[in-house]
């Protein structure tokens, strides 16, 4: 019987793909090698999520620096938590959310938090003798199936029952907060619908990235230069011409725009909200109203082969979601990001108001794997498709790459495919492919009216 019991927890502060500090934990069982994760950290963040605890200091990394959150792990949860089995996630986890007292994590720090959580998986994983994927999946078959409408769990039918492979969600263009405001929308991205492997998906986006480059280039555009998560980020004339862009280049890729190859937004609108109207700075400055939000996006989802909308509206904007959702949700993907921010408490409130039909899951917007697993497993079993999601501040840590396959939430949104930070991941789901998972693909996506 595997020893996995914790001897012993460090954390560090190393620097993520934006140069900045974040956290590094190492949990050690008694004679078996360290377990390790590095915490991402995002720029695009929803006002309600788990708070990643930085030091403040102006003298030193412009605030940023992270070294309270490592001694919170050094000193309050190495104490709590050595001696206890790495083995017992749940337990683990809830004994450092009792620690930290907080209902944001805000006194340890999320950071601090998740970092232990994701360490301790990994730990009892080399105790053990398994790989992270399976050491996940154990961690996911004890997360408990939730209350479930049997009409709307049919869309998720497919999900939740075996590893698998996902489907790839890839950034081809970046606005907002990742590209300094080129763009209103923060992303433009693809999903390769029709491809019947991961492999096959992948070699499908670079071509495609590739053809956005030589396309921007060619039309006078930035078709070098990208954003935090490596989309490219081309000053251009409107939102919608991003959209042009990306529909050509997979026209110029030799395959089917909405057969072969479907478009996602990240409309981030969040960041552009308030007192009540949406502002479009790239369109003149234009004032819009929840309701000539959805226009435009109906308009779009007409006139593009659009499958998937993220945060189409604003975090604290339910009216207006219930709305997207009564004219969309049964024609496209509708997630919630700042919406949910990977909490099941803000899920069930939009289950319960009809209010998207998708959530994006990041672990550090709730701070620990086990509740990270609850919201996965809150929607996969109300009909709401996870995407299991990256940060822009990420690091070589592939964690999300394990976790999607051990549950087989069937989506996986990293970024682009320039950035060693976004292709550690997309790597090891092709390690991963060699064990045979099956892959559903677009599939999953049967339920809607396209």
């Amino acid at each position: 019987m595997p020893d996995t019991t914790i001897e012993r927890i460090h954390a560090r502060e190393v620097f993520d793909s934006r140069g900045r500090p974040t956290v590094e934990v190492e949990v050690t069982c008694a004679g078996a090698r360290p377990g390790r994760a590095i915490v991402p950290s995002g720029a695009s963040t929803g006002h309600f999520e788990a708070l990643e605890l930085r030091d403040g200091d102006p003298a030193r990394l412009s605030g940023l620096g992270v070294r309270t959150a490592v001694e919170n792990v050094r000193s309050e949860i190495a104490t709590a938590l050595v001696g206890q089995n790495a083995d017992d996630q749940a337990s683990l986890d809830a004994a450092m959310i009792e620690l930290d007292g907080t209902e944001n994590k805000s006194r340890l720090g999320a950071n601090a938090i998740l970092g232990v959580s994701l360490a301790a998986a990994y730990a009892a994983a080399e105790a053990k003798g398994v790989s992270p994927v399976a050491q996940f999946r154990e961690v996911w078959s004890r997360i408990d199936a939730q209350a479930a409408s049997g009409e709307a769990s049919v869309r998720t039918a497919r999900l939740g029952h075996e590893p698998s492979l996902p489907l790839p969600m890839v950034n081809m263009i970046s606005g907002g907060l990742h590209a300094g405001g080129n763009l209103d929308f923060q992303d433009y991205l693809i999903l390769p619908v029709g491809a019947t492997s991961y492999p096959q998906a992948f070699e499908w986006i670079v071509e495609v990235y590739n053809r956005v480059s030589r396309l921007l280039t060619e039309a006078g555009h930035e078709g070098i230069l990208v954003g935090d998560e490596g989309g490219y980020g081309p000053k251009l004339g409107s939102n919608e011409e991003a959209l042009s862009f990306v529909v050509s280049a997979i026209e110029a890729a030799g395959l089917r725009p909405g057969d072969d190859v479907c478009i996602g937004l990240d409309v981030a609108s969040t960041h552009f909200y308030s007192n009540g109207s949406y502002r479009l700075a790239a369109t003149g400055d234009e004032q819009l109203t929840s309701a000539q939000v959805v226009d435009l996006l109906e308009d779009w989802v007409d006139r593009y082969p659009i499958i998937s909308i993220e945060d189409g509206l604003a975090e604290d904007d339910w009216d207006g979601w219930q709305e997207l959702t009564r004219r969309l949700g049964d024609r496209v993907q509708l997630i919630g990001d700042d919406l949910f921010v990977t909490n099941p408490a803000r899920l069930k409130q939009g289950i319960e108001s009809a209010a998207g039909n998708s959530v994006l899951i990041k672990l550090n917007q709730i701070g620990s794997l086990s509740e990270t697993l609850t919201t996965l497993r809150l929607a996969i079993d109300n009909g709401y498709w996870p995407v299991v999601s990256a940060r822009s501040g990420e690091t070589e840590d592939t964690t999300i790459a394990d976790l999607v396959v051990a549950t087989g939430a069937g989506q996986f949104k990293v970024g682009s495919v320039a950035r060693s930070e976004r292709l550690a991941k997309y790597n090891q789901l092709l390690r991963l492919a060699e064990e045979n998972y099956p892959y559903c693909g677009g599939a999953i996506f049967e339920s809607l009216a396209r």
